[in-house]
């Protein structure tokens, strides 16, 4: 019998993150401000994966995100799982849910939107049309299909 081997350690207590699309890990780790986390963080890129054929996995130690952050994740990377772990068992598995208002986080490629002129927070609403997701800017209304946003 083959023993499989786990090709990232496990964890005590924290969050994985699983089923990163492995073009989109590092925009995660840019979501979830990783560079400031203060338990271990270990990233894995280009996984073999049986869903996706290669994917990420960030697994982060000692760590709580609010499920605001967590499901910012979403907007790059829609379909990761987010999985719960104490005491080295996962108690809690759910995907990341795009938030319906996305603020500070998307930048507006219209060159003359009040948000890339001024002092100004970006604005997006969560769209849907044709089973496909996309953002609307609330102040000049372009919309960004999300493999075309560009994170601030």
């Amino acid at each position: 019998m083959e023993k499989k081997v786990m090709p990232v350690a496990t964890i005590c207590e924290g969050i994985v993150i699983d089923h990163i699309p492995s073009d989109k890990l590092f925009d995660v780790v840019t979501l979830l401000h990783l560079e400031h986390a203060t338990g271990a963080v270990t990233i894995g890129n280009n996984l073999e994966s049986a869903y996706l054929g290669k994917k990420g996995i960030i697994k982060v130690a000692d760590a709580q995100f609010s499920d605001e952050l967590l499901n910012r994740i979403a907007i790059v990377a829609p379909n990761v799982h987010l999985n719960f772990i104490e005491n080295y068992e996962v108690v809690e598995k759910r995907k990341a849910t795009l938030p319906e208002h996305i603020y500070g986080i998307i930048r507006c490629p219209n060159v003359k939107c009040i948000t890339n002129n001024e002092p100004m927070q970006t604005h997006f609403i969560t769209k849907q049309a044709e089973n496909e997701e996309f953002f609307e800017c609330h102040y000049c209304g372009r919309k960004i299909e999300s493999d075309k946003i560009e994170l601030l």
